[in-house]
């Protein structure tokens, strides 16, 4: 009797898996996979947006275990940064294509995988926060802060960039005499290798600098410390921006750069706001004098007629 029941069992437990196996054949997987991490905060990206099902990340590492993040998710990111806490090991993400119905089947679902990404040698390094800044004398003094991490210490504080790279991490400061030489502002951001002479600003091409035609005027010193000091002209003004350095990274060595900020030692009101504006308020001064010297003339002139006007009737009406 027991063994004329197995076969109906087995053809049951067939059908099954086969159901299953069906049921994931049409669910397309994730294409354009990609990591997008700056200061160790990490966003997985993907498409297509999914309809009738949804997607689940597993990262696998190396030596630690799988984690899964973001549970049949229906949108095409997954901020993955917590899966990747030991920040020297590699990972590669699996998106899963799944139903909500078969998540928990022991029948593997459709994926793709990503490629490689390591955090250390691959997460972009971020601004550094100018935090002060001071030109005295011939020395600009420039003090900053490291980008913060999303990870933190057992204390609750967070964790730096210096925190985890330590001496690999460098910092370097480009300085350049305002309005002379560098990065020259422009509306389309900052040029690199551009100067201003005459009052022009030009492109300087890689080759006319290595011949000689043109030197740069941009410096730049480096530091492992968040402080520096530079010797400057006196009296001259200066811009400057920091940024991080990894000299050890084959690729993303440099990070991103903080905002430019100029000194402002004898600046006068032709540095601060431009020949544009000296005029314009040039305009609005001669304006207002060539008013108030038109203004009493015309009120003058209108009085006198009023009162010859006044005169005139008079005169008429005693005629009469």
């Amino acid at each position: 009797m027991l063994r004329a029941a197995a076969p109906p069992r087995a053809l049951l437990l067939g059908a099954l898996l086969w159901h299953l196996a069906a049921g994931y054949e049409n669910l397309p997987t994730a294409v354009n996979i990609t990591w997008s991490s700056i200061n160790f905060k990490t966003i997985l990206q993907w498409q297509p947006k999914p309809s009738g099902y949804f997607y689940t990340v597993e990262i696998h590492g190396q030596t630690s275990d799988v984690k899964r993040k973001c549970i049949l998710t229906s949108e095409t990111e997954c901020d993955v940064t917590d899966a990747l806490r030991n920040v020297k090991e590699t990972y590669t993400a699996h998106i899963l294509s799944v139903k909500p119905a078969e998540m928990d089947n022991f029948e593997e679902p459709p994926f793709e995988v990503s490629e490689k990404f390591t955090p250390y040698s691959q997460t972009v390094i971020g601004k550094p926060e100018i935090k002060d800044y001071s030109q005295k004398g011939s020395k600009l003094n420039v003090v900053f802060k490291d980008p913060l991490t999303p990870y933190i210490f057992p204390n609750g504080s967070f964790m730096n960039i210096q925190d985890i790279f330590q001496h690999d991490l460098e910092y370097k400061l480009y300085y350049w005499k305002d309005q002379s030489s560098g990065k020259v502002r422009s509306n389309s951001g900052f040029c690199n290798n551009c100067y201003i002479l005459y009052g022009y600003t030009i492109s300087v091409l890689p080759s006319e600098l290595t011949l000689g035609i043109f030197s740069p005027l941009q410096k730049d010193v480096t530091t492992k410390s968040h402080n520096f000091e530079v010797s400057v002209d006196s009296g001259k003004n200066y811009c400057f921006y920091v940024q991080g350095i990894i000299p050890s990274r084959r690729e993303n060595r440099n990070g991103q750069e903080s905002r430019v900020l100029c000194t402002s030692v004898g600046r006068n009101i032709l540095d601060e706001y431009g020949t544009e504006v000296f005029i314009i308020l040039a305009v609005i001064a001669v304006a207002v004098i060539t008013l108030a010297i038109v203004l009493p003339v015309v009120l003058c002139k209108r009085k006198k007629a009023k009162k010859a006007r006044t005169v005139r009737e008079k005169e008429l009406l005693n005629g009469v």
